[in-house]
């Protein structure tokens, strides 16, 4: 009886385990065809000279990684350059911008829901709908902000035709979007109990006061899951760019033909480049090469975030 009830128990298991991988053969499909493979293979032509034509590929070994730093490649200090400063400006102002915005959202005033729907639309725009949205507003000669600023007598910008004003703008679409920030710092900013903020007011602390030593503790795990976001969003930003760099171009010079990361390079951003790279110059492998540095770049400065975190990121009480 017992060896029969063992076999009846060995029976089920075998059976729920067949049911279970029909139910999760979908995600692994998804995971083995759309990413291990497509990493394995990554890392694999980082280390050769394919160009998508030939197979299989010839071993060159570090010579794609030497490339970025002799000379070879004369856009890549560019292109750090220009993502560099896109890391630097764009996480602390989408994080500034959402954590005020969140803190306006989060008073009690009438119709609250309707300004929070509002601030949080932009977020679920399409990214190339974003992008074309602000190259009609930015537009040098038609666009409404420099109409406006005319108006006013205020200096017009050149925005995505000129090299100096073209990251301003996409740094003014990536702050317009930045719905999904506000939302989790409206969220942080909701679990501050409300007795703290009556207790400080009692002992004399004003809005400052109450802000920086009550607020900004308790949401520093928010900020914290916020950066993070940001940093590694920050160092894949990729849509916007092309869009934005390809159509002012292409719109601005007289043959008409787009210039991936113009202009003159000024919006040549890493992920830009490795789309350059593989898909337009035909360098699969030096862009294997390039998007593997990005990935250990990001995993590196998570790492550094991850353990400074326990100095300044409070949980609990």
């Amino acid at each position: 009886m017992a060896i029969r009830g063992h076999g009846r128990r060995s029976l089920e298991s075998r059976h729920n385990f067949r049911t279970a991988m029909v139910f999760l053969s979908p995600w692994l499909v998804g995971m083995l065809g759309l990413w291990l493979l497509p990493t394995g293979l990554s890392l694999y032509f980082a280390f050769t000279d394919y160009t998508g034509a030939v197979w299989p590929p010839h071993w060159i070994g570090f010579d794609n990684f030497r490339a970025m730093f002799d000379g070879t490649d004369p856009d890549f200090m560019t292109t750090v350059g220009v993502t560099v400063w896109w890391v630097v400006f764009s996480v602390p102002s989408a994080l500034v911008a959402g954590l005020l915005l969140a803190m306006l959202l989060n008073l009690k005033v009438r119709g609250i829901a309707f300004y929070r729907t509002i601030f949080f639309l932009p977020s679920l725009v399409p990214f190339v709908g974003s992008a074309l949205l602000f190259l009609w507003l930015l537009n040098p000669q038609t666009g409404l902000v420099n109409q406006s600023l005319g108006w006013l007598h205020l200096y017009q910008p050149g925005w995505f035709s000129d090299p100096s004003w073209a990251k301003p703008g996409l740094l003014l679409q990536n702050i317009w979007a930045s719905g999904a920030t506000v939302l989790i710092f409206l969220a942080g900013l909701q679990e501050v109990p409300i007795d703290l903020y009556e207790s400080a007011s009692l002992d004399g602390a004003g809005s400052i006061a109450r802000f920086w030593h009550i607020t900004l503790p308790i949401i520093t795990p928010t900020i914290y899951f916020n950066l993070i976001l940001g940093m590694i969003n920050s160092f894949q930003y990729f849509a916007q760019a092309f869009v934005v760099s390809t159509l002012a171009t292409s719109a601005s010079s007289a043959g008409g033909s787009p210039e991936v990361g113009g202009p003159v390079g000024s919006t040549l951003f890493f992920s830009l480049h490795i789309y350059d790279q593989a898909f337009q110059q035909g360098n699969v492998g030096y862009a294997s090469a390039l998007a593997w540095v990005l990935t250990l770049v990001v995993i590196v400065i998570t790492l550094v975030l991850v353990r400074s975190s326990g100095k300044w990121v409070h949980y609990g009480a």
